[in-house]
């Protein structure tokens, strides 16, 4: 039995108090991050290939199916207003198509070869890279897209919770983050999830720290798509060139970003 679905070592939860489950979901929690550092040397070989391979122009893909699809869409939808890239940059797929985003798809992930046709729309290019996430390390919708994408001379990395499993062996930079039993037998939501969460913020933000999309510790190429991000953006403004708030908040509009106009007002 895979790690994944090995049984929990808490037995009778419903009898428990809720300061006795939500003590012993924290204490759980608390050892995902010791289980990613264990991983770091293989992100750190994943992000150098994959940096260089975005720096040629190749995008980002992730796969997925269930919750590690909707981690990869997370991901992904969240590049263009951190960093300001095109949508197009970075880009995640679920099993079952963005209908299974909401709703459970039935049967989806078992299909090996969907992951190539959902993937074919986008004319994928061998500069691009495909990172495969599950959990179990055996989801045929993923194994299929990874070998496929491999076959076709994509960078391939992958993101699984179990050790020696099948999606590792296919991808070419494979991130295996051991967290144990889950809690509730089998919930790969919980620690997996979180571990896949937590991998997938430090490869999207270091290699967009690569690639120069941030500067100093700031998100100067944020969209400013609410008030939140456009107040944001007229502090840092205001902080780095001792402007008045509302000569920032100007700058900062007319120019549409933090770098923009801090490149506009220095070179005046």
């Amino acid at each position: 039995m895979s790690v994944t679905e090995s049984n929990s070592p808490y037995a009778h939860l419903e009898q428990m108090s809720v300061a006795e489950l939500l003590y012993h979901i924290n204490q759980e929690d608390q050892t995902v991050p010791r289980a990613v550092a264990k991983a770091l040397p293989q992100i750190k070989a994943l992000v150098e290939q994959l940096t260089l391979r975005m720096r040629e122009g190749g995008r980002l893909f992730y796969l997925g199916a269930g919750t590690s699809g909707r981690l990869g869409i997370v991901d992904a939808s969240e590049c263009p207003p951190t960093f300001g890239v095109p949508h197009d940059w970075v880009i995640g797929l679920i099993a079952g198509g963005d209908q299974a985003i909401r709703k459970a798809v039935e049967f989806a992930e078992d299909d090996p070869r969907q992951a190539w046709q959902d993937m074919l729309p986008y004319r994928p290019e061998a500069l691009d890279t495909l990172i495969g996430i599950a959990a179990s390390g055996r989801t045929p919708y993923v194994i299929g897209g990874i070998r496929e994408a491999r076959q076709h001379g994509l960078l391939t990395g992958a993101i699984t919770c179990n050790p020696n499993s099948e999606l590792a062996a296919e991808a070419t930079f494979p991130v295996e983050v051991i967290v144990g039993p889950e809690f509730v037998t089998g919930s790969t939501r919980m620690k997996a999830g979180t571990a896949q969460k937590l991998v997938l913020n430090m490869i999207s933000t270091s290699v967009m720290i690569q690639l120069g999309r941030v500067k100093g510790n700031q998100m100067v190429d944020m969209q400013l798509n609410n008030q939140k991000l456009i107040a944001r953006g007229t502090h840092m403004l205001a902080e780095a060139l001792s402007l008045a708030p509302e000569l920032a908040q100007a700058l900062l509009l007319q120019h549409g970003s933090v770098r923009a106009a801090l490149e506009a007002y220095v070179g005046k």
